[in-house]
């Protein structure tokens, strides 16, 4: 794995910790006691089964419904982390990352995510991953981060590859290039992933278009979003060649490589 650095030179007024107790805490309506008691508990606990008992009951104390966030909520949460795209997350969701943040258990961070990766149903797991930019260790999580990359339930995919900085700070280019073209195989979107633009790679250039002339022959159209990660490299002697000859062919425009 490989941390990056992105984006940077903003003031940090809070923490992603801070914002999310923030806003669970404003949206969890009757919950929020039992919420502001929890993670008071977690923060001197180290028996883990308070943390257990807390992430099986917070869907039913704080409901599951989405985290209502305003545009400045977003500017904050960016601010705080540069490409933290929090909306989507829910507040059972969100309320799970923070306590998972919160507890300071006996065993290595990486070690009690293990264990609950591997009992949690989708939601969770879903929930466990996209709070991956804010866990310590990240390197720790490797194996674990495969694990998700590989899954068959595309919302867990989804969770690492969509609106989350974390494979863009942290991949290393292999695997940064192996989430880019199983989106492909598996038609999940390219445009929510965070740091489209600035992984772009030769080789990953080089996949990208192998998998647009497969569509082409196929007779099946590709979005715009398909360009972004190519058009760094519209003049690599490893893609001109065919990115010329799409153009002349009528499968693709000057315009989509801007």
């Amino acid at each position: 794995m490989l941390r990056q650095q992105f984006g940077g030179g903003n003031t940090v007024s809070e923490t992603p910790e801070q914002l999310l107790e923030r806003w669970v805490l404003a949206q969890s309506k009757d919950g929020a006691p039992w919420f502001a008691q929890q993670l008071d508990l977690l923060s001197l606990s180290i028996k883990e089964r308070d943390l257990h008992i807390f992430l099986g009951l917070a869907p039913r104390r704080l409901g599951k419904a989405d985290l209502i966030l305003s545009s400045q909520d977003m500017k904050a949460a960016d601010s705080a982390l540069p490409g933290w795209q929090p909306d989507g997350w829910s507040i059972d969701g969100a309320a799970r990352v923070l306590g998972l943040l919160r507890f300071k258990g006996a065993r290595p961070f990486a070690e009690i995510f293990k264990d609950l990766r591997r009992t949690s149903d989708a939601a969770e797991m879903i929930a466990l991953y996209r709070g991956l930019p804010l866990y310590p260790a990240p390197e720790a999580l490797d194996f674990e981060v495969g694990e998700g990359l590989r899954s068959n339930l595309v919302p867990v995919f989804e969770a690492i590859a969509h609106r989350n900085p974390f494979a863009r700070d942290v991949f290393d280019q292999h695997r940064w290039n192996h989430m880019i073209l199983k989106s492909l195989f598996i038609n999940v979107a390219l445009a929510p992933v965070v740091g489209l633009k600035e992984r772009a790679n030769p080789e990953l250039a080089r996949i990208l278009v192998d998998f647009a002339k497969e569509r082409w022959a196929a007779g099946r159209p590709l979005a715009p979003e398909h360009w972004i990660s190519v058009a760094p490299y519209r003049h690599d002697p490893s893609v001109k060649a065919d990115l010329d000859a799409a153009i002349s062919d009528g499968n693709l425009t000057e315009e989509a490589l801007q």
